[in-house]
């Protein structure tokens, strides 16, 4: 009989973390005239009514799921996301100090997104540069991007051979993905509020394995 050799199924290597990455729901909106709640430098907005939905949209589609551990940042949106599936799963979430949203300087408390839809000329310098530093104040994308890669090499150090949720920002999820697969810095940007990607790390090594699944948002 002829041996046959099949396609192969991926698992992750020995060692290796499984990393559920959930961008927060959708926050709050900016409003002229008046600054998002702060937390230690950071624009700290409670989710919108959508965002809660989203969020337990989140929780209906991973309390089927296996986690060794369920993580959030310091900032009030993603503990509000990850509450649904942690009363799902009896856990409490655990704060990862390195992983909160990029610091955008004097435009942290919700100007950024007035900036934005404004077409700013700073903004547009920004994209153009896929760097935050030309706003007055902000983080550099070097200096994230390492704060980053250090979080999530502390939580998948935690949890080799294991998955764990990770209630993270947009930004967060961009530079992760744009580090493990070697593109533009910006590349991964715009990821939905409430979406799942996915991130194995493996020693120093991330490797992609999702970005932006919505399929538990479409009802909404």
């Amino acid at each position: 009989m002829t041996k046959e050799y099949r396609q192969p199924v991926y698992a992750p290597p020995k060692g290796a973390a499984d990393l559920f990455l959930i961008r927060h729901g959708e926050s709050a909106p900016a409003r002229p005239g008046v600054d998002f709640p702060m937390k230690d430098g950071s624009g700290d907005p409670p989710l919108h009514p959508q965002g809660d939905r989203q969020a337990v949209a989140v929780g209906e589609r991973l309390k089927n799921e296996t986690f060794a551990a369920l993580y959030v940042t310091k900032l009030t949106r993603t503990h509000q996301t990850a509450a649904p599936l942690a009363a799902h799963l009896g856990m409490t979430p655990t704060e990862n100090p390195h992983l909160h949203e990029v610091h955008l300087g004097d435009w942290d408390g919700g100007l950024y997104r007035i900036k934005a839809a404004e077409g700013d000329p700073i903004y547009r310098r920004v994209v153009e540069t896929q760097d935050w530093s030309a706003i007055p104040g902000a983080e550099t994308r070097e200096e994230f991007f390492g704060r980053v890669r250090k979080g999530l090499l502390e939580i998948a150090r935690a949890h080799a051979d294991a998955r764990a949720a990770v209630f993270v920002h947009g930004g967060v999820i961009g530079a992760a993905l744009a580090m493990a697969s070697g593109s533009e810095p910006f590349a991964f940007l715009g990821a939905a509020n409430g979406s799942i990607s996915r991130l194995v790390i493996h020693g120093e090594r991330m490797i992609v394995r999702g970005f932006n699944e919505t399929q538990h948002l479409d009802h909404l």
